[in-house]
């Protein structure tokens, strides 16, 4: 899975970088791909109209949404997203033989 930060300003830094502590403090970096962005045709397809926004993309099920656009979610909140989605992936994954080289249970 790929966490991507579209880019632009000093409060996408912020955003970045409160992804990251999640990522560090929930154990999950090396399951989740984190980069920066600044990709127009992300900007298109998503509709961003903000300067900076928080997105998910998963390629093994063809799917890519934005998560959060111009704000900064509270350290918990950020959590809370990264818990369900890795819940979901296992969750559903363990009953598909789909859930990725993390899972040791299919």
């Amino acid at each position: 899975m790929k966490v991507k930060i579209f880019w632009k300003n000093k409060e996408s830094e912020k955003l970045y970088n409160k992804v990251v502590l999640a990522l560090e403090e929930l154990w999950i970096t090396d399951f989740i791909e984190l980069e920066k962005s600044t990709d127009k045709k992300l900007v298109e397809e998503l509709n961003i109209k903000k300067d900076f926004a928080l997105i998910v993309e998963e390629e093994s099920i063809d799917f890519v949404d934005m998560i959060f656009e111009w704000i900064i979610p509270d350290d918990h909140e950020i959590k809370s997203m990264f818990i369900s989605i890795i819940w979901w992936e296992w969750n559903i994954g363990c009953d598909t033989s789909m859930c990725g080289s993390w899972c040791n249970m299919c």
